[in-house]
């Protein structure tokens, strides 16, 4: 895992060109004015969910096999308790096309608080639980860069 803002994205850009071309759309895009919806970087390599939601008080953990995440805040702010996937035992069994596992996690909780311009970069080692409020539940709006393993 790996939290930051995103004024200091190219810290992190010799990690892999796919990261940077997330990061950099991400920089160059009016995300703030961008309805909710999937919009395609590089096709299925690369591309983004925007959200807006309600924060809760409670979800399970998940992770992603095929993806990582870059779970950038616009507006708002929540928590996202992260830990490593492999002191979780699976709940929901793996679902390929979704590209997603859910999780129950025995082990304590690292809460990270996502704010506006700021990112988690998540990897698939990294079970997190996403959307949780930080004093009661608020409209947000994220966006989940997802970037291909392969």
């Amino acid at each position: 895992m790996i939290k930051d803002c995103l004024k200091n994205a190219e810290i992190y850009y010799n990690i892999s060109d796919k990261l940077k071309l997330g990061f950099e759309w991400l920089k160059s895009t009016d995300l703030k004015s961008a309805k909710p919806n999937k919009y395609y970087i590089d096709g299925d390599k690369i591309y983004a969910n925007v959200q807006e939601y309600q924060t809760k008080t409670e979800s399970k953990y998940e992770a992603h096999r095929k993806y990582i995440d870059i779970q950038y805040m616009i507006k708002g702010e929540e928590l996202i308790g992260v830990c490593d996937k492999s002191d979780c035992k699976t709940c929901t069994a793996y679902n390929d096309s979704n590209d997603i596992e859910f999780f129950d996690c025995k082990k304590e909780d690292t809460w990270q608080k996502l704010r506006e311009g700021d990112f988690l970069v998540l990897f698939p080692n990294d079970a997190h639980k996403p959307s949780i409020c930080i004093s009661s539940p608020n409209i947000v709006k994220k966006v989940v860069v997802k970037i291909s393993m392969k």
